[in-house]
């Protein structure tokens, strides 16, 4: 049985328990940057999990965002030079007391961070953004579209 839990890297925490197993990653701190400890490294796993959908209408792009857990204070919006919308926020992690023995911790905590370049139609001035159930809803107007003026020429002859 030993030869279980080295086989999986150790990761095992009950050899029994088929869901008690982390998969091994062969490129865990594979090509990370100089310095970076490993909670650096789950900072960025928490930057690259805030899902957002980003749809079209008629009338504007719309930005959903699935933040659980987090508060409207805790989380920015903002236009960079003009036309990247960037979201970004911070998730705060569990207050560890030491008589706790955690047996999973699969939420991730840090900082977390999503761009985007909006085009340019897009008016900058008038973005709206609102937090519901842990939802949030960025609204970035479209400039109207410029029908064409067509102008009827009279034919002389």
């Amino acid at each position: 049985m030993s030869l279980i839990p080295s086989f999986f890297g150790g990761r095992r925490t009950n050899v029994f328990d088929p869901f008690s197993l982390d998969l091994y990653d062969p490129f865990e701190g594979f090509l990370t940057p100089s310095g970076m400890t490993n909670a650096t490294s789950k900072d960025v796993a928490a930057f690259t999990n805030a899902k957002v959908d980003w749809r079209e209408t008629p009338e504007a792009h719309v930005f959903k965002a699935d933040l659980p857990g987090l508060k409207k204070e805790e989380v920015k919006v903002e236009v960079e030079d003009g036309n990247i919308l960037q979201i970004s926020g911070e998730r705060s992690s569990e207050n560890e007391e030491k008589s706790d023995k955690w047996h999973r911790v699969e939420r991730s905590s840090g900082k977390f961070m999503r761009r985007f370049k909006l085009p340019e139609n897009a008016k900058i001035d008038e973005v709206k953004a609102s937090m519901e159930n842990g939802v949030l809803s960025v609204m970035v107007p479209k400039v109207p579209e410029r029908k064409p003026e067509v102008k009827s020429i009279d034919i002389s002859g």
